[in-house]
């Protein structure tokens, strides 16, 4: 008799597809999918047409996988245990649960955190920017925007670069992450009500810097903060960040520079909107670039940050002597 297209190798009854071991397991099939293709976590058989299908001890393994990282252990630590060795530490995390179950519970919710980070940068890798678009979306839905543009958009961008200058991503990777991931960060910027009394932060980069994600982050802390965002995009010359600032009533400009090949160039389109802005209006600057011109930048009403908290602190100090 010959074979049906959706039976598999093993014979009829051999596996469950990936929906149900998502059902029975908890976990989305995006994990899924990064424990086993990444960590080699579980080998399920395939179907002749190439479905994946995973046996009970693959789902029953996966459940202990799970446990191990609600109880703060990272996937890379325990996705080559044996799943006897796999069920014991996972009876010994449970036994001293009680005792510190305040920082298991912190523990477990940064592990999933960097489980989310390892989907991320897998569908990048793939150049999968709708799968991409889902997962980030679905991490803004579970967790708020604060947990995506703190905890996840900071360390996959750090990962991303990282592997680009290891030659293992190229420019199209970086372009495909930053692309999806600045208009998230704008759809959260847009869904914050506004205030008319706010004052108003122009956000932008120099001419020459065109990474976005540093700058749109910025001015999503902003927006969040209670300012209006007047956001610019990337790739501004002096001349025209300046007239914008005087055009829409900045009461500050926030400049990201996170790359640059000609520190000079950028150093002098800096200190030139710094040089024509309004006395009373501070330039904030930061990114890795900027901070590595610091010294060059050293000038009244100029404000080198080395993270956005810092340039929180220096806005909410623009708001109280307003």
């Amino acid at each position: 008799m010959a074979m049906k297209l959706n039976e598999p190798v093993g014979g009829p009854g051999a596996g469950h597809p990936i929906a149900v071991v998502a059902e029975r397991t908890g976990l989305s099939r995006d994990v899924l999918r990064v424990w086993e293709r990444r960590y080699s976590a579980v080998a399920p058989t395939r179907t002749p047409g190439g479905q994946r299908l995973y046996s009970d001890a693959d789902v029953a393994r996966f459940r202990m996988l799970a446990l191990a990282t609600k109880h703060g252990r990272s996937i890379s630590q325990v996705a080559g245990i044996s799943t006897p060795d796999l069920e014991r530490l996972v009876a010994e995390d449970e036994a001293a649960r009680p005792a510190a179950e305040r920082v298991s519970s912190e523990s477990a919710h940064t592990a999933a955190r960097a489980e989310r980070v390892d989907v991320a940068f897998e569908y990048t890798r793939a150049l999968d920017a709708t799968s991409l678009d889902r997962v980030l979306r679905r991490t803004i839905a579970q967790y708020g925007p604060s947990v995506f543009l703190e905890h996840l958009v900071p360390p996959l961008m750090h990962r991303i670069g990282d592997e680009w200058r290891k030659g293992r991503l190229s420019v199209a990777h970086e372009h495909l992450a930053s692309t999806t991931i600045v208009a998230l960060i704008l759809e959260c910027i847009h869904a914050v009500p506004e205030t008319p009394s706010a004052p108003r932060l122009l956000v932008t980069t120099p001419s020459g810097e065109r990474h976005a994600v540093g700058a749109a982050l910025a001015a999503a802390a902003a927006a969040f903060d209670g300012w209006t965002v007047v956001y610019l995009g990337v790739d501004v010359p002096a001349a025209d960040i300046v007239a914008a600032a005087a055009a829409t009533g900045a009461r500050a400009v926030a400049m990201s520079v996170v790359y640059t090949d000609d520190p000079g160039f950028v150093s002098r389109e800096l200190l030139a909107v710094r040089a024509n802005l309004a006395a009373r209006v501070p330039l904030l600057v930061g990114g890795v670039a900027a901070m590595l011109m610091s010294s060059e930048l050293h000038r009244p009403g100029l404000v080198v940050c080395g993270s956005i908290a810092e340039m929180r602190q220096a806005l909410a100090r623009e708001t109280l002597t307003a």
